[in-house]
């Protein structure tokens, strides 16, 4: 099975290529679905992040105020690791559990859409690695049209993460998003050819269908050592 890293950041286009991906047949699971499963009401998650950011973070109804959760640790570095380090868990686990749920049906291909791909060293797993690319100023400007922030609230959102030139130079695959949407639907389509190739024998082994092989060839061994010796 081959598993496609697929990150970017906060405002550059990420998720329109996840959607992209989606859009043609390609199974994605996505880190941002998997923490909010983990953020529901009486979850673990929920329970370890309430116990250490306090009740004001949660709506009348109990769930989690995301919006809310968000404001407060982007404007602390300490309050987002606290909140990293909190979540990873419960999100390494959601996550792996969705990539075998992806290979017991078979998928030859996933992609894993993680915005903190690096920074959790996912990496590791995945190939190629695809970096959604803009330049900060178009970061920005799509930011602060998209969610009404200010200039400065929108600066410590991308400041707080790591910075997209970086994520660039650690890529296989950059898609470059500061052009028009047929711009990036073209790139995307390239993309889609290269990760759509014939699997290595190494992802071959890791697939169902691969495993599946692997385990006949060894029954059959066993099969015909047993014949051999019953007939000699």
């Amino acid at each position: 099975m081959r598993i496609v890293g697929l990150t970017g950041g906060i405002a550059s286009g990420k998720s329109t290529v996840s959607n992209l991906f989606k859009a043609s047949g390609i199974p994605v699971v996505d880190a941002d679905v998997v923490a909010r499963n983990v953020l529901k009401k009486g979850s673990g998650g929920w329970k370890r992040v309430v116990a250490a950011f306090g009740e004001e973070i949660l709506l009348p109804s109990r769930e989690v105020d995301r919006p809310k959760l968000g404001q407060l640790v982007f404007s602390s570095d300490s309050k987002r690791q606290l909140l990293n380090k909190l979540m990873a868990p419960y999100i390494s686990t959601g996550m792996f559990w969705e990539i075998i749920k992806q290979w017991a049906k078979g998928a030859k291909v996933i992609v894993v859409d993680i915005p903190l791909l690096f920074e959790v060293k996912m990496d590791k797993w995945t190939r190629p690695i695809v970096v959604v690319w803009v330049s900060q100023e178009t970061q920005l400007k799509r930011l602060m049209e998209r969610d009404g922030l200010s200039e400065e609230d929108a600066r410590n959102r991308v400041m707080a993460q790591m910075s997209l030139d970086l994520k660039r130079s650690k890529a296989d695959v950059v898609i470059d998003n500061n052009g028009s949407l047929d711009d990036l639907k073209q790139q995307f389509n390239n993309v889609l050819s290269e990760i759509r190739r014939p699997l290595t024998w190494n992802e071959l082994l890791r697939s169902r269908q691969g495993a599946f092989s692997v385990l006949g060839s060894v029954i059959l061994g066993v099969f015909v050592c047993k014949q051999l010796n019953i007939g000699s």
